[in-house]
């Protein structure tokens, strides 16, 4: 058993790695090729029929994937847009529930309403990858990225919360609605305070570690610190991972060596590309299980079953759309609000900067006003910068694809409730057509609507500006040099000139580049930077050539040549291009 575990294991990854290779090329999201891939393998003959528990994918696979989308969401973001994605992640996903809950009910005579509202519940909520990973390669503008992800990040707890309320009431646990309220801000309340408990005491720790391993480790055990209590309690345990992972990405610059940085970057990177499409895969692998696992077939059948699921995602379409609608009617308006409150708070600051300073107090009260209108003069360049029109608001309506959630909470259903076969492949029904269907047809989508994502000239117009006033706070530590580094003796003007120089050096390389994305400019035109990365990058790799040759004659220590390699290492990683994330 153990071994048929790995060979499986082994061959999932090889297939993961190959898709997501190949998707790049064939301009299609890997999530949707992995799931056709899944059901193709699903039929061969010999292939075994593959029954996931449900709540393996809620306890052991969701909590890391969750966390790991967490902590790369900027927190300012998150704010700027908060009720935006509450109102899809929270308000959309209640009312798709019930909608589609109540469809269901009138279908299949046998389903109380309770139960028909689980289903909705389990078909409610968004998977955000497959169209963050579309949108991101199409260049999709930030704004809708961060609303994607921001909804596939918060509405998992909401679809869980009521599942689990609707499940008690299937089950005769009748509910009133305040107690049922009451219970879901008590799962909300509770998610938030170990959420945050246990992205404080992490950051804590991992502050106090210098090494890169045992804060790796730490790393990897936080989802699971922050779900594991807040279910025990009853409450969500996915709204704490999410609590957690924003806290610890948003602390991360500031609590966080370099290296660990780094290291969580690419470590989550990883476990989340894996974990993601590891899911997708199982999407695809067990539908023809589900479809030799349907009961009573002679009640409803596998045709009546699917049907159903494409009925729902009528639905859900239309409830999408219908949402989505008046709501890019209220972010204009919004947007105008801003506009008031960011000019009454600019009045409001001339007032105190006109008044003279009467104690501490009205100082405080100045400071306080002069903070509240750079915030909110920031964010109102960002809402008319990064503005979501009507051609945003198709795409975000397009954009409900299912997947983690609806897979894993599909199979939770309990076993005495009716329909239940049928239920799970409705489920998974509506998952793997909102993939192929919409997921498959949002490129097209984008490009028909013409819209205009990253200007990637003005972005690097605006990082070489960032480094210019980030150089300029550096340099003057070197006014006083000796202070900087505890020293009681004067530092050599030549090594100051060398410091000095690098910045510069670092800001330079940043304006050649956005002079090199305008339209005006023309990439045959070698700038002296680019010419110096060249250069140094091939002295490195002739260094890592004569390091191999050492290596091979055992001239040195092979700890002297692992210190070696990993200063090549580090300099050959800072002069190479990024590549594209996955």
């Amino acid at each position: 058993m153990t071994m048929e575990l790995g060979v499986y294991a082994v061959f999932g990854i090889a297939v993961i790695v190959a898709v997501a290779y190949f998707s790049k090329r064939l301009g299609v999201a890997a999530p949707i090729i992995l799931v056709i891939v899944g059901v193709a393998i699903s039929f061969l003959p010999g292939f075994p029929e593959l029954h996931i528990e449900g709540e393996l994918v809620l306890d052991v696979v969701l909590p890391p994937i969750l966390y790991a989308a967490a902590i790369s969401v900027p927190v300012v973001d998150f704010r700027r847009n908060f009720s935006t994605i509450t109102s899809l992640s929270v308000v959309l996903v209640i009312v798709t529930a019930f909608g589609t809950g109540f469809l269901l009910f009138t279908m299949l005579p046998d389903l109380n309403l309770a139960a028909a509202i689980a289903l909705g519940a389990i078909i409610s909520p968004p998977d955000a990858v497959a169209a963050t990973s579309i949108g991101r390669r199409l260049g999709l503008p930030p704004r809708i990225l961060t609303v994607l992800e921001g909804e596939g990040l918060v509405n998992d707890a909401t679809a869980l919360v009521l599942l689990r309320s609707a499940t008690a009431a299937a089950a005769g646990g009748l509910l009133s609605p305040w107690e049922t309220v009451g219970d879901f801000l008590f799962a909300v309340f509770v998610a938030i305070v170990i959420g945050l408990l246990a992205g404080l005491i992490s950051v804590f720790v991992r502050t106090k570690l210098n090494d890169p391993v045992l804060d790796t480790a730490i790393s990897i055990a936080v989802p699971f610190l922050a779900f594991l209590p807040t279910q025990a309690l009853g409450a969500s345990g996915v709204l704490a991972v999410v609590v957690a992972g924003l806290y610890t990405g948003h602390h991360a610059p500031s609590a966080f060596s370099a290296q660990a940085r780094i290291s969580d970057r690419i470590n989550w990177r990883t476990i989340q590309f894996l974990l993601e499409n590891g899911v997708f895969l199982l999407i695809g692998l067990e539908i023809r299980t589900l479809i030799n696992d349907v009961e009573n077939p002679e009640i409803l059948s596998v045709m009546d079953a699917i049907g159903l699921g494409l009925i729902a995602v009528v639905a859900l379409t239309l409830l999408r759309f219908l949402w989505i609608g008046p709501l890019v009617y209220m972010l204009k308006k919004r947007a105008e609000h801003a506009e008031k409150l960011t000019y009454r708070n600019l009045l409001a600051l001339y007032h105190y900067r006109k008044t003279p300073h009467r104690g501490v107090l009205t100082g405080r009260r100045r400071l306080r006003e002069e903070r509240l209108y750079q915030r909110r003069r920031s964010d109102l360049e960002q809402l008319r910068r990064e503005s979501i029109d009507w051609r945003g608001g198709i795409v975000l309506s397009w954009s409900g694809m299912r997947g983690v959630v609806t897979l894993a909470a599909a199979q939770s259903l309990p076993y005495d409730i009716p329909y239940r076969s049928q239920l799970i492949l409705i489920a998974f029904t509506v998952a793997v057509v909102t993939l192929i269907v919409q997921g498959g047809t949002l490129p097209w989508l984008i490009r028909l609507l013409g819209i205009q994502g990253v200007d990637e000239a003005e972005d690097r117009r605006e990082l070489a500006t960032l480094l210019d006033e980030i150089s300029f706070a550096g340099l003057a530590v070197l006014d006083e040099p000796a202070a900087a580094i505890d020293g009681t003796n004067d530092v050599d003007p030549d090594v100051v000139e060398r410091v000095r120089q690098s910045s510069f050096l670092r800001a330079e390389a940043a304006w050649e580049r956005s002079h090199e994305a305008s339209p005006a400019s023309t990439n045959s035109d070698e700038t002296p930077h680019r010419v110096y990365r060249q250069l140094r990058l091939a002295v490195v790799l002739a260094e890592r050539e004569r390091l191999l040759d050492a290596r091979r004659r055992g001239a040195y220590p092979s700890r002297i040549l692992a210190q070696a390699q990993g200063m090549l290492d580090i300099e050959e990683t800072r002069l190479r291009p990024r590549a594209a994330d996955h």
